[in-house]
């Protein structure tokens, strides 16, 4: 949802346009919802669950797949992305802030 949202805002489309055909039609479930709308407003306070407990989970889920021997690759993502929001001073923002590495990345 948060690089979806980068790409269409980089060609003209508002936030709240990309949400509304976002949870009007596919995604039209409560997480997509208020995720979503905190994406679209870029507000991320007050924190539902912190930057740095998601960090703190993904860590937890990346030692439990390497004791197993199971690659968890879209968490090695996930973590360069919650390390890079961090740096930014972003940790105690809600996680849907993740959106604003995307948006950075993107040049927003």
């Amino acid at each position: 949802m948060a690089e979806g949202s980068a790409l269409v805002r980089n060609h003209g489309v508002s936030g709240a346009d990309y949400l509304q055909m976002l949870t009007g039609t596919l995604f039209a479930a409560p997480a997509y919802q208020g995720y979503g709308a905190l994406i679209a407003a870029e507000n991320y306070q007050p924190a539902g669950f912190k930057l740095t407990l998601g960090m703190k989970d993904v860590g937890l889920a990346l030692e439990a797949g390497g004791n197993s021997h199971t690659p968890l690759p879209f968490a090695s993502v996930l973590k360069d992305n919650f390390l890079d929001a961090i740096a930014h001073g972003e940790g105690d923002l809600d996680w849907a802030a993740l959106a604003n590495v995307s948006a950075r990345r993107g040049g927003l």
